[in-house]
Parts: structure tokens; C-alpha cells; sequence
């Protein structure tokens, strides 16, 4: 299974609640894309801070390195290397560039791809905001159905098992 942080963006205008298409799910993990073409991907994902920190401090070190007297296998060495860095850290830099832009970390999920990950992150999601949710004239509240006899409404337990001190 994959982890995925999912990241809410800030809110705009007057709506309390944010666009669900506008939710960025990470997968921790190497990214190969990062790792082939680092100064494109992180085009790509507009982390603009990162990418001057990747382009100068790959400007300086290759500089300090050719005035040291290093050989060319060694400054391709060193690039690779630093390649492979942002690679295995892509996931972490993503995060430092939505955390910038005040996005919020609302959650971890984990899933066997994106979309099963999404799937239980708005299934939970949905669950979670009753009173932003309007309930129907027609349906007063309280009045829906009822949970089976021995079983409290708001018991908040998970599995096969009753609630402690209940009666079977």
C-alpha cells in the first residue's frame, strides 16, 4: 500500500469549505520523474523557492568543484548524486512548497493507488462535516433511522464487537 498526505488549500472567498478538486494528495516515495528531470518537475509543480535553491546550490557545488581540480567523472558523480537526493526527497520538498503557500495537511491515508486513497479520504471527509450538512425540512433531526436494539447511536465503535457494559 502507498501513503498518501492529503493537503487542503486555503480558503477563498466567503465559502467555509474548500473545492474537493482542489485537494493534493503526496505519495511518499521515490518520484523518477524528480530524479531524471528535477529542474522540469519542479517546474511542473510550481515549487519555485526549490527550484532556485536546487539550481544555485548545483551552480556553486559544480563551480567548487571545478576549481578544486575535480575530474569531470566527478562532477558528474556529484550531479547524479544530488539527483538522486531529489528523487528521495520529492515528496518532502512538495510539502515544504504547500506548506509555504498555507496549505494545510488535513490527513494521511493510505491506499493501493490514487484513486482508492482518495476514495477512503472523502468517504472519511464527507463523515466528518455533519454541520456544514443541511438536513432536509421534510426529515426533522433525530428522526432518521434508528440504530438495532442494544447498540447506542453514538457508540463510536468500530468492529464486531458491543460496546463495553452492554447487555447481549
Amino acid at each position: 500500500m502507498r501513503v498518501y498526505s492529503v493537503h487542503e488549500p486555503p480558503v477563498r472567498g466567503a465559502d467555509p469549505l474548500p473545492d474537493a478538486e482542489r485537494f493534493i494528495f503526496v505519495r511518499d516515495g521515490f518520484y523518477f520523474g524528480a530524479f531524471l528531470f528535477a529542474p522540469l518537475w519542479m517546474m511542473w509543480h510550481r515549487m519555485w523557492l526549490v527550484l532556485a535553491g536546487y539550481l544555485i546550490g548545483s551552480a556553486v557545488l559544480d563551480t567548487a568543484l571545478v576549481v578544486a581540480g575535480a575530474s569531470p567523472g566527478a562532477v558528474t558523480l556529484v550531479a547524479l548524486l544530488i539527483s538522486l537526493l531529489v528523487g528521495l526527497e520529492a515528496s518532502t520538498l512538495r510539502r515544504f512548497s504547500l506548506r509555504r503557500r498555507d496549505w494545510s495537511n488535513v490527513a494521511v491515508i493510505s491506499g493501493d493507488d490514487l484513486e482508492d486513497a482518495e476514495r477512503r479520504f472523502f468517504e472519511a471527509w464527507v463523515h466528518e462535516l455533519p454541520s456544514q450538512r443541511v438536513v432536509p425540512p421534510a426529515m426533522p433531526p433525530g428522526s432518521g433511522p434508528s440504530a438495532p436494539p442494544g447498540m447506542s447511536q453514538g457508540s463510536g465503535v468500530v468492529g464486531l464487537f458491543p460496546e463495553p457494559g452492554v447487555h447481549r
